[in-house]
């Protein structure tokens, strides 16, 4: 595996690497480079890097000068970290990590994979700084994930872009004749009870999917914006008290001693042990979803998370709970209320029935 080196990065390792090798196939060959996520910081903190046949991205959050020592390791396992994380066969990321073999590094010389790892670089930076809001001490080699769902190439022509994750598995899959996925999976289905209806969705998603993953998948499948807080809870049986219940934040902890924060914690933990799991958003509209497993899938062998069922149109944000929806309901599907106007004003682009796209089956990135 050969590494091109930016002039940064080669001289604060202090390399002088010679020129690219163009023997080389270029699904082995990488540009890295050193830079800042934070700009009031004066030193550089995140490595990242770009596939040359590809453009797949790789990045490692937080990186210091002094974390340099091991840099062609750390660069290694984290390729096979992100490509593990996008849930590709385990077998197939071995396979082409072997058939890669050792690290070189070379000179990095041409303007356009220096380009495409900038690019790669502002939009990890993008992610780090949502996800992590300047937490001094953080380390992840998975921050590119998301830089992989986001179509490149566009400039060149409109019909000529596309998708680094899905021209990796591609590769891969040419390079070692191994499917790119295979790996357990749920089917659940999430019910969301509105009294004069129920909104629905059916999905499947792998079945080591962290807690905070799936957050995000129901939130896209349902409509939400994401601007409440939310929970996790398992039951056993009929009772309220639940047996374990997950929480995003440390601040959560402050008001459930018994909570767990739910950090890298992932579904297979806990699911098909627990009969019952209750999704909370907007603890003050209460926004309940109940979270049923109707099946385990031991070698499910394509992309997911996938929505395949979709039906009923999920409330409009900060409505005022059930009661509150049972009111707008019934207003806003009737013009000639005194109070129509004014409310269709506020939910501005709510309709009351699924599009066709919600509706359709498709893959639900975790966004």
């Amino acid at each position: 595996m050969q590494i091109a080196l930016t002039k940064k990065l080669a001289d604060a390792l202090g390399e002088k690497p010679p020129a690219l090798d163009n023997g080389v196939n270029p699904i082995f060959s990488w540009t890295a480079n050193w830079t800042k996520v934070w700009a009031n910081r004066r030193v550089e903190d995140m490595l990242v890097l770009v596939n040359h046949e590809t453009r797949f991205v790789v990045a490692i959050y937080q990186v210091k000068r002094k974390n340099l020592k091991n840099v062609a390791g750390m660069m290694k396992a984290a390729i096979a970290n992100t490509l593990l994380a996008m849930n590709l066969n385990p077998e197939l990321v071995e396979k082409y990590m072997d058939m890669a073999g050792a690290v070189s590094f070379v000179k990095n010389s041409d303007r356009q994979k220096s380009s495409w790892v900038s690019k790669a670089g502002q939009e990890c930076t993008f992610h780090v700084g949502r996800k992590y809001q300047g937490i001094a001490k953080v380390t992840s080699d998975t921050v590119g994930v998301l830089a992989n769902y986001m179509i490149v190439n566009t400039s060149v022509k409109t019909d000529a872009g596309f998708y680094p994750y899905q021209a990796m598995n591609a590769a891969l899959t040419a390079l070692t004749g191994i499917k790119p996925y295979k790996y357990q999976a749920f089917e659940i289905k999430i019910s969301l009870d509105l009294e004069i209806y129920t909104a629905s969705r059916r999905l499947i998603v792998p079945a080591a999917l962290k807690f905070d993953q799936l957050h995000r998948v129901i939130q896209n499948v349902f409509g939400w914006d994401d601007y409440h807080l939310y929970d996790f809870a398992f039951f056993n049986g009929p009772q309220r008290k639940p047996v374990v219940r997950l929480v995003p934040f440390e601040g959560d902890l402050e008001y459930d001693a018994d909570a767990i924060l739910m950090a890298e914690h992932r579904l297979s933990e806990y699911l098909p042990e627990y009969q019952q799991l209750r999704y909370t958003y907007d603890m003050g509209d209460n926004w309940e979803h109940e979270i049923r497993l109707l099946r385990v899938i031991e070698d499910f062998d394509m992309e997911s998370p996938y929505l395949l069922e979709a039906g009923g149109q999920t409330p409009p944000e900060d409505v005022g709970g059930v009661m509150g929806y049972l009111n707008f309901h019934e207003i806003i599907l009737n013009p000639q209320h005194p109070e129509y106007q004014e409310t269709k004003e506020w939910a501005r682009f709510w309709q009351p029935e699924l599009s066709d796209w919600q509706q359709q089956p498709r893959v639900v990135w975790d966004k």
